[in-house]
């Protein structure tokens, strides 16, 4: 097999509030479980994340606190950081957009955009709150959706219907900070002309040819991410402002930029490239070949919310300024609701991360299970309290963690821990030998094409083999008459816990470490899942439950605590 280098970015978490399930089933878990299976079959990955700290939704959040901007952003910062670790998704760096080496890249990149006069500089009317004397960034601005007439409506986006929107487009816009209706007042920005760039952006999305190369098969794309994509191109595109009137994020770097910094959907993607830095500085790595070098797949992992700004306006400003690799996917994953109902951090309608880990102490893999199984790949999806019981108790405990129990129990019983021989296979053995060598690549095929539901569900079906072996074989019947079959039946049992220790790795980490503590295995990659993994008269450590049930009053519990929201 080739070995390939890939740079996996998660969106980069706005630092203005904590992280829900929503979050983690949309961006990071989808990409963490990637890298893990890119990381098992021996690729070079970098996986980058972290917080975006800029925007007029954190300078929201800090007048609500009253508290600075940068404390804001500290707080959430160090809450969500420890949150994904101890959830294990595994960044290769988390970093932050407020640090001073992200300040640098952005005004950098800004600055060669502007030699090559990839922007226009022009004046308009923008809206202004008289009472706060300052222009109004979009989020400073709601008002009703022109497209589907939700009230409170940003300037930038209507969180009701998703659509991107402008200021201008809203009806009857008024200001979040004063509650008065704003005026209109001439201002001065850089503008990113996107008309300029149609031809060669269609091409790309709609052939994946680049430059007269073939770059990417556009067939590998989501259809909402090339629908969404078309869907901009074909209604023209329009100049973006790429400033703003703020005294919070990074400085525009040129003369009469005075009280503008950049806007935070051109200094948020940078931040991938300005952590790649610091990750690069950290490790001993060259950061540009993670970007710079034709060889390197970029893939983003996002919302669908995010898709126009990693598919569109981020490739525009790699390609303008030059040098730099373009995305050969973008496997935007759609919303998940929450009991039926769309989450919402305004009405604390959502599971946090955090809570979530304090409440069920060492039950991470269940939630990334639950999510994993009900990711909203190609539509909406929903979380469950009951669904997620349901999972925990039907599918881990009396499916993956019944299988191995017995394998480890039984071995112990018999023969004190120590794995037995492999004798004479018959057709049975033979067949089951047959499939779980086929598992690894099943699951792999699955994982390549982002579609880790249906991964996780032949991971599923593995452990159902093994359950299924030993129920037609019933080892604890042969063993007083035929010693030497339940040996055979043991040993190709506990190949299968080998495999599933190794193939449980991407989805559920802590459950896979366990497992391979159990069996004493270690230094296994994903190319020994599906053969013979642990040797004849290997020596494994006693049985401990990979999961623990869920009762009915923890989940009432959770309920409850919802309905108080």
């Amino acid at each position: 097999m080739t070995k390939k280098r890939y740079t996996v970015t998660s969106a980069l978490l706005y630092a203005n509030g904590s992280l829900h399930i929503g979050h983690i089933a949309g961006a990071y878990l989808p990409a963490d479980i990637y890298v893990r299976y890119l990381k098992g079959k021996g690729h070079d990955v970098a996986f980058i994340c972290g917080s975006d700290e800029h925007g007029a939704a954190i300078t929201l959040q800090a007048k609500k606190e009253g508290i600075s901007p940068q404390e804001i952003v500290d707080k959430y910062h160090n809450i969500n950081k420890k949150a994904f670790s101890d959830f294990g998704i595994d960044f290769s760096i988390y970093h932050r957009t407020s640090d001073k080496l992200h300040h640098e890249t952005a005004q950098d990149f800004f600055r060669t955009l502007e030699k090559k006069d990839v922007f226009t500089k022009k004046t308009s009317e923008q809206f202004y709150d008289e009472e706060n004397k300052q222009f109004l960034a979009d989020r400073y601005i709601t008002g009703e959706c022109p497209k589907c007439n939700a009230a409170g409506a940003y300037g930038d986006q209507c969180e009701k219907c998703g659509c991107t929107l402008s200021p201008n487009e809203l009806i009857n816009p008024t200001s979040t900070l004063s509650g008065s209706a704003p005026i209109k007042k001439e201002t001065s920005h850089w503008y990113l002309p996107m008309q300029n760039h149609e031809k060669w952006l269609k091409d790309w999305i709609e052939s994946g040819d680049l430059e007269g190369e073939n770059h990417h098969d556009p067939k590998t794309w989501k259809s909402q991410v090339l629908g969404q994509c078309k869907s901009w191109i074909e209604g023209g595109l329009k100049a973006r402002a790429m400033t703003r009137d703020l005294d919070w994020g990074v400085k525009v770097p040129v003369k009469d930029a005075d009280g503008k910094v950049l806007y935070v959907w051109l200094d948020a993607p940078i931040g991938y490239i300005s952590a790649t830095k610091q990750w690069a500085n950290d490790s001993g790595k060259n950061w540009e070949d993670y970007w710079k070098n034709k060889d390197t797949e970029l893939i983003h992992f996002i919302g669908k919310d995010n898709i126009v700004f990693h598919c569109i306006i981020f490739p525009i400003i790699l390609k303008a300024h030059g040098g730099y690799v373009l995305p050969s996917n973008v496997p935007a994953n759609s919303f998940l609701n929450l009991e039926g109902e769309k989450l919402s951090t305004s009405k604390n309608w959502a599971i946090w991360l955090h809570e979530y880990l304090e409440d069920f102490k060492g039950q991470e893999d269940s939630l990334r299970y639950a999510l994993c199984a009900t990711a909203p790949e190609s539509k909406d999806n929903d979380f469950t309290w009951a669904d997620f019981q349901a999972r925990n108790n039907n599918e881990l405990v009396a499916i993956f963690g019944n299988f191995i129990n017995r394998v480890v129990v039984l071995t112990h019983k018999y023969w004190e821990g120590v794995v037995p021989a492999c004798n004479n296979l018959d057709d049975y053995d033979k067949e089951v030998l047959a499939k779980l060598k086929v598992f690894p690549e099943k699951i792999g095929a699955s994982i390549e094409k982002y579609r880790f539901r249906e991964a996780l569900g032949e991971f599923m079906n593995l452990a159902r083999l093994g359950n299924k072996y030993l129920a037609d074989t019933e080892p604890w019947k042969l063993k007083n008459t035929d010693e030497k079959k339940t040996e055979t039946i043991l040993n190709i049992a506990m190949q299968i816990a080998a495999s599933l220790a190794i193939l449980s790795e991407p989805f559920m980490p802590f459950s896979s470490n366990k497992l391979k503590e159990i069996l004493a295995i270690n230094n296994i990659s994903w190319s020994d899942a599906g053969g013979k993994i642990i040797s004849d008269h290997h020596k494994i450590n006693p049985a401990i439950h990979l999961f623990n049930k869920i009762e009915d009053e923890k989940i009432e519990e959770q309920l409850e605590k919802l309905q108080h929201a």
